[in-house]
């Protein structure tokens, strides 16, 4: 698990295709690695991977298909920035959201523009994904824990601050630029539970009308 709360800019130093996989090698710049052991977690732009080797500058990652698949792992060249955050422990201060690194999809910047000393991004979520983005609720970007300002169908809103300008690379983003989506993991778990038993069958949906009537959070027409 992670706090989306970003350590350090990576670089993108290898890639080596390994049949339908990857191997990924990053430079961590300042984060520190005293303490990594091979077999632990590195959020790499939001993606949740495991150290498999340790050249000292940096690590190695194995990047599975299913990963190359639902992220945006497979698109990044060498000498591109990356998001970093190690896992977090016992003491971590829990700064941003519970992130678990699982991207649930790939969003697209929309549009970007100066917004005072900030930055107002809009951005287009899938649309399997919109039912799970609420304003004032938490995202993550390519790693980075972000609350929502505002929404509208698939897309959503963002305020940037310099700070994270400055250290992540949001700095970076522009129109048409994809992304690494997270959606809050209380709302993924609060959609099956509310299923209930219906959750086993194999044509269960989401959150409907009728589901929400059901588990009496709204009601019928008198």
């Amino acid at each position: 698990m992670f706090t989306g709360i970003i350590q350090a800019i990576g670089e993108v130093a290898a890639l080596e295709p390994r049949g339908e996989d990857l191997r990924l090698r990053v430079r961590t710049g300042k984060l520190a690695l005293d303490g990594v052991r091979i077999g632990d977690s590195i959020a790499t732009s939001g993606v949740c991977l495991t150290v498999v080797e340790l050249p000292g500058d940096g690590y190695w990652a194995d990047v599975s298909g299913e990963t190359l698949a639902v992220t945006g792992i497979g698109k990044l060249k060498v000498g591109d920035r990356v998001n970093l955050e190690k896992a977090l422990t016992p003491s971590t201060p829990l700064g941003g959201h519970l992130v678990s690194g699982h991207v649930d999809g790939i969003g697209e910047v929309v549009s970007r523009r100066d917004d005072g000393r900030s930055v107002r991004f809009r951005m287009r979520a899938p649309g399997k994904l919109a039912r799970y983005i609420a304003a004032k609720g938490s995202v993550c970007v390519d790693g980075i824990s972000l609350t929502v300002n505002a929404v509208e169908g698939a897309a959503f809103e963002l305020n940037i601050v310099p700070h994270t300008l400055a250290e992540t690379t949001m700095g970076d983003f522009q129109a048409g630029r994809t992304f690494n989506l997270e959606v809050d993991i209380i709302a993924r778990y609060l959609e099956r539970l509310l299923q209930g038993d219906a959750a086993g069958d194999s044509g269960a949906t989401g959150v409907t009308a009728e589901l929400l009537q059901r588990c009496g959070f709204i009601h019928g027409a008198e």
